[in-house]
């Protein structure tokens, strides 16, 4: 398997040559201007997919991608075919167990006191032996690829080394805000860190707003889906089929991450209720378990082996081939306990014409329309969950009649080129260029 670059060649401002494309400015030419992305969330999820959706459609002529990311692994190799890629680690000392173990030795560490002691701690050694160390890799690696431009795809907190990188340099920066605000005052200093903030839902923006950041250091820019991979046609049947699931399985797909907020408890509560109404019913969690969260996957598989559940709810792991899977779910589920920023699981099974259960809050409030593209239930509501799913089996055509209107709904909103068009006026606004003058 490639591993990622660890010594790359910085290309000559003469001849460009892009790793997508394999196109080249010619000399005499100006060459495309660099952009340096960097990408420290918590997994391979859809911050990522929707990082490789804008990448892959830039205008080769006007951008050229570089991709920074801050874990690595097998999901991750796919990063090779759309840009040079480099493994910068942002999280090299386990804080969270740190903590927990300080906490565990510590007589009398329920005591406020000692809790924000901890917590000071813990603090101090992510400075040390995360941020400080990221800070300066990263910045080694900048100097030598000389961006135009940095493009932090998460919010600024996690992507402040990022931030001070382009602002050691002298270049623009843009942050992508794919996260609810946690409005401390280390986070608003942060969010005064870019030259602009894109905001993946109105949602998120007015947050932002709250916090004082002016409307012209803001926009909101929904994000992009490659509607030509989004297949109709895919196979859903070899998805069922690889996971044992019979013609008649009745299969409900929670597709996300194994976090804790992402729901799968919540499911698990609406279970038994469920399989009740419905005799041939299997519940699946399709996504990867990150790092940090291998207790909870833990968690999960014991409860369902408690619960008696094991052949009715499967864990389908990380998939790559995202159509077959929608196509092969009855329904998908999007059951986030927090607030989504928009939800990529909700816009990509809209392009496929899924049917679509949602919390009413969040992205998914301003994505979706309850009883014309999906059905909400109230957030955090396992009987308003398991209402929903057991309607869209009783109610003959209702699950067609939503996925048709989420569809045609999703053509106009989410198209990727739109969101590429909109990402790289972004960037001639803060380059000082405009189209026609752009590479």
């Amino acid at each position: 398997m490639n591993r990622p670059d660890t010594s790359p060649p910085v290309a000559s401002p003469a001849h460009t040559t892009t790793a997508a494309s394999g196109r080249s400015a010619p000399r005499g030419t100006v060459a495309a201007r660099r952009v340096l992305y960097v990408e420290n969330g918590i997994g391979f999820g859809g911050a990522v997919i929707c990082l490789r959706h804008l990448v892959q459609h830039l205008d080769p002529d006007r951008y050229t991608p570089l991709l920074v990311t801050g874990r690595t692994g097998p999901e991750y190799q796919v990063l090779q075919a759309d840009a040079p890629w480099w493994v910068v680690p942002d999280r090299r000392l386990d804080t969270r167990a740190l903590r927990e173990g300080l906490a565990a030795r510590l007589p009398g560490a329920g005591a406020p006191f000692i809790r924000w002691l901890l917590s000071q701690v813990a603090a101090r050694v992510d400075d040390l032996g995360n941020f400080l160390p990221q800070l300066l890799q990263l910045w080694w690696l900048a100097r030598r690829l000389r961006p135009d431009l940095i493009h932090a795809n998460n919010e600024p907190l996690c992507n402040r080394a990022a931030l001070l990188v382009a602002r050691l340099l002298g270049v623009p920066s843009v942050c992508h805000i794919r996260g609810v605000l946690d409005d401390s005052p280390l986070t608003r200093a942060c969010y005064r860190l870019p030259g602009l903030t894109v905001s993946v839902s109105h949602w998120i923006d007015a947050g932002i707003e709250r916090i004082g950041l002016p409307a012209e250091r803001r926009q909101v820019v929904y994000d992009g889906i490659d509607l030509e991979r989004m297949d109709l046609r895919a196979d859903g049947a070899a998805f069922r089929g690889r996971l044992g699931l019979a013609a008649d399985d009745f299969a409900v797909g929670l597709v996300g991450l194994l976090i804790p907020w992402k729901g799968q408890r919540l499911l698990l509560e609406a279970a038994p209720r469920l399989l009740a109404a419905i005799p041939r019913l299997k519940l699946l969690f399709v996504g990867s378990t990150p790092a940090d969260c291998q207790d909870y996957a833990a968690e999960l598989r014991a409860r369902v082996a408690a619960e008696g559940l094991d052949g009715r709810v499967l864990f389908a792991g990380h998939q790559t081939d995202m159509p077959s899977v929608y196509n092969g779910l009855d329904v998908v589920l999007s059951a986030s306990t927090e607030p989504e920023p928009l939800g990529t699981v909700v816009i990509e099974s809209m392009t496929m014409a899924r049917p679509l259960v949602a919390p009413a809050f969040g992205g998914a409030l301003e994505m979706a329309r309850h009883d014309e593209t999906a059905l909400l239930f109230p957030p955090g509501d396992a009987a308003g969950l398991a209402a929903c799913i057991e309607r869209l089996h009783a109610e003959a055509g209702l699950g067609s009649r939503l996925g048709k209107a989420a569809r045609q709904h999703a053509l106009t909103r989410f198209a990727i080129a739109t969101h590429a068009d909109r990402i790289q006026a972004i960037y001639d606004q803060l380059l000082g260029t405009s189209p026609k003058e752009s590479p």
